[in-house]
């Protein structure tokens, strides 16, 4: 599994001028200048007079603190020593050396000492990507596809919808990037007539001359204001090599569709250039813990390496191929169940790739709030997001780096949490132990009222007037009606209607972080989550005893060390930065509150045998508690495909199913 050494090729992510001269402008514009703080920053920091801004400085929307751009060079294309390469089965980069375009950052102006307060703690370091070589037909190819081929933020162009669709949802299986699946599996398969797209661009620029469309929008969108117009112009948006920390903040907005890289189908021992898949944060990069910090990782992804290949040739021994699977089903089956059992070794740092499909409203909304996040991390990847999308659908994000608009949008944001945080902080109180999952509030009217809400659109009585008949009926004829309105599902596709959405529930979650991941990808709900930490204690798999006892010995090792780790950090560089070291194993605290119609669907789902053990526990309580705690049996028993099982192969028959549908 072990890919082999390949050349390191990593670069800082620079910094868009408009990105200095928005901040700025806001600032002279609205006065809102945050005072440096003393000590931390460096010493021409300290001098400098308010109000003013030299060249190459700005402020940082999050923290109103001062920071620094570092522009740096990037060698064009044509000046990489290019080869051809082959493909070794885990990336395409062979051993081929290539030549080395990492740009070390200016360090003359890194902050010194220990900061006290973190709004936003930022270090003047770039964020470090990947460089992906590609040989120069490659490049001429990928040219015509994607906005550019050198970042990891870049969008789709001039493909057919399905080709795209298509490439996301290759992600969640495979290491490699979506342009480099584009070469391998897209760009020679007849079927995607990915060649005659091709023959019929010319061969300059492939992004389509969008100024008379702009004039339009410019028209209704901005000047008038017609948010509507933004809700119809959508483009796919690739964004790789983003932290654990960075994709759930990608994956906030409800209006828009994700597929993230998944750690059950890929095995994280493979490095990208010559170091494991994790993210140095520029907070940490030009702190005095940047050394450790890569030790500990090296060491920790050194460990995940050890155990998911030690699972692997234990599940395959226990679990041998049946008569009838194909070498894909089993092997496929067998790295889910290793990676399952390994993955709460991983840390929050991983890399992970995510393709985003959004209009331009959806990105609006998002660029807005990754201006006002406090990790350096999502601020840069929000300007290189900005950046792509302005080459595919620009008038629908005017208003982005506006000082009266988008800035000021991002500003009360960031004002309104550091606030909330400052208030939270002065309750000076200390967490009350609480079980994996607490349904926290509901309706005991519940299903009364569903009965009423079922009635209201096949009748002609007003909304009150049918709670009070739905109140005076006995439970028997209300179990009749609410089992009529749910009728005879067929499978759990078969969801009943909106009056299901007449209640609510609440649940207050404590579950190890690798659950959370998938759970917080549902967001027809309310789901907020806690900061990150190594305070709420861990999972350790039940598998790994089976295996040797050594195992679990080596687990506690590894949690035991992050949480050290962690607590090293935590004072340097804040609670919110602290998080990249923490594995997926350790709890966090989240609230989910949704209504029984998104309760049926979720539940259902996330009990399937073929899901992780970790977040079938909680849903599988979640409609225990509503059936007991709540007494909402009626509801509870609409909910006929919870599965309660325990299989040992959780994704055999999900494999079986998928190999057959290959077949036909």
């Amino acid at each position: 599994m072990n890919s082999p050494p390949q050349r390191q090729s990593r670069r800082p992510i620079e910094a868009p001028e408009f990105f200095d001269g928005l901040v700025a402008t806001f600032l002279a514009s609205y006065h809102l200048h945050g005072e440096p703080q003393q000590g931390n920053q460096p010493k021409d920091h300290q001098h400098e007079t308010r109000g003013q801004l030299e060249p190459g400085r700005i402020r940082d929307i999050a923290g109103l603190q001062t920071i620094r751009a570092h522009p740096v060079a990037v060698p064009a294309l044509s000046q990489i020593e290019q080869d051809e390469q082959g493909d070794n089965g885990h990336q395409h980069h062979g051993d081929q050396q290539h030549a080395d375009d990492y740009s070390k950052p200016d360090h003359t102006h890194e902050p010194e000492g220990t900061a006290s307060e973190f709004p936003c703690l930022y270090n003047h370091r770039a964020v470090e990507h990947f460089r992906e070589p590609f040989t120069p037909a490659e490049a001429a190819i990928l040219a015509r596809f994607f906005t550019n081929i050198d970042r990891p933020v870049f969008g789709l162009i001039n493909l057919p919808e399905v080709v795209k669709g298509a490439l996301f949802a290759r992600y969640s299986r495979s290491p490699k990037s979506v342009r480099r699946l584009f070469l391998d599996e897209f760009v020679a398969n007849a079927e995607t007539g990915i060649e005659t797209i091709a023959a019929h661009l010319d061969g300059e620029d492939p992004l389509v001359d969008l100024r008379r469309a702009e004039q339009l929008y410019d028209r209704v969108f901005f000047e008038y204001g017609d948010d509507s117009v933004a809700q119809l112009g959508g483009v796919h948006l690739a964004v790789e090599q983003a932290s654990n920390v960075l994709t759930k903040v990608l994956e906030w907005g409800r209006l828009a569709s994700y597929l993230e890289q998944s750690t059950r189908y890929i095995y994280y021992d493979q490095k990208l250039g010559e170091r494991f898949r994790y993210q140095t944060p520029p907070e940490i990069a030009g702190s005095s813990l940047s050394t450790e910090y890569t030790e500990y990782m090296d060491w920790l992804f050194e460990t995940y390496s050890r155990v998911v290949a030690t699972m692997t040739v234990f599940f395959e021994r226990r679990f041998p191929k049946q008569a009838g699977d194909s070498n894909l089903v089993w092997k496929s089956t067998i790295r889910a169940k290793a990676c399952d059992t390994a993955r709460g070794l991983l840390p929050a740092s991983t890399l992970s790739n995510v393709g985003i499909y959004g209009t331009g409203q959806a990105y609006e909304m998002a660029l807005l709030r990754m201006q006002a996040h406090p990790l350096a991390e999502v601020r840069r990847y929000g300007v290189m997001m900005l950046e792509e999308l302005r080459k595919m659908i620009p008038s629908f994000l005017r208003r982005v780096d506006l000082p009266e608009r988008g800035v000021l949008a991002s500003s009360y944001q960031a004002r309104i949490s550091e606030e909330m945080r400052r208030i939270a902080t002065g309750l000076k109180a200390e967490p009350e132990p609480r079980s994996m999952v607490t349904l926290a509030d509901w309706d005991p009217d519940a299903e009364t009222k569903l009965v009423a809400a079922a009635l209201y659109a096949v009748s002609d009585l007003p909304d009150g007037q049918l709670a009070t008949i739905a109140k005076h009926l006995t439970s028997e004829e209300r179990a009749k009606i609410i089992a009529a309105y749910v009728g005879e599902r067929g499978n759990r596709r078969h969801k009943p209607g909106r009056s299901m959405e007449r209640t609510s529930y609440r649940f207050d979650i404590l579950c190890d972080y690798g659950a959370f991941r998938d759970l917080q990808r549902h967001r027809m709900l309310t789901l907020e989550w806690q900061p990150l930490s190594a305070r709420l204690g861990y999972d350790t798999p039940a598998d790994l005893a089976e295996v040797e006892p050594s195992l679990v010995a080596t687990w506690q090792e590894a949690m035991e060390r992050a949480g050290g780790f962690y607590e090293k950090v935590r004072p340097v560089v804040g609670i919110d930065v602290a998080q990249y070291v923490v594995p997926f194993a350790f709890n966090v605290r989240f609230v989910m509150q949704m209504n029984a119609r998104e309760a049926i669907h979720l539940i259902e789902l996330r009990t399937q045998p073929a899901g992780h053990r970790g977040y079938r526990l909680v849903c599988q309580e979640m409609h225990r508690q509503i059936r007991e705690v709540a007494g909402h049996h009626h509801i509870a028993d609409a909910m006929q495909f919870v599965d309660y099982s325990d299989p040992d192969l959780a994704r055999l028959e999900s494999e079986r199913r998928a190999e057959e549908r290959r077949r036909t």
